[in-house]
């Protein structure tokens, strides 16, 4: 196989996971490895295999969020890797990190890294947005310290001496 060759078969997993994901399947077994493992940045946790994934992350997210729709953005391939960056857009539906629902629809920005092996997901990296999410259903996890207030001008920055 070619590295093209290698780069879209790569390509090819990824879309049918994310397509199972995107129709709520409940069998994501032939789309990850017998070895996979999930690291998710702080408040998303990590997984050490696929049952830990479904319940630890998938179906909390499911019943957090509903009407789900998967956007990414760039997808990018090279051999057996691949990554993306995008969000779900999704309505609040289910307690979510203490907040209860709130009906509103909502941006998940995440990204992710994957490895794959024998045609399934190995590994799997994540960053999801969570202080995004946070504030767009009210909870400014910065306090108003965020550095975001430095680009509007509402607060200067410090500099060293």
């Amino acid at each position: 196989m070619t590295p093209t060759e290698q780069a879209e078969a790569t390509r090819q997993v990824i879309l049918r996971m994310e397509a199972a994901l995107g129709a709520n399947s409940n069998d994501m077994a032939a789309h990850f490895h017998e070895d996979f493992r999930w690291m998710g940045n702080q408040g998303c946790g990590t997984k050490p295999d696929l049952q830990a994934f479904r319940n630890n992350w998938q179906l909390p997210l499911r019943a957090a969020f509903t009407e789900r729709d998967y956007k990414t953005d760039r997808f990018i391939c090279e051999g057996e890797w691949a990554s993306c960056f995008g969000h779900i857009e999704a309505t609040h539906s289910g307690p979510f990190m203490g907040i209860e629902a709130t009906g509103k629809r909502v941006k998940i920005p995440y990204m992710d890294f994957w490895k794959v092996e024998d045609g399934r997901i190995k590994d799997n990296w994540v960053s999801v947005d969570f202080p995004s999410i946070l504030a767009q259903l009210g909870r400014d996890v910065f306090d108003g310290h965020g550095w975001e207030h430095y680009d509007d001008g509402n607060a200067t920055p410090q500099h060293p001496k």
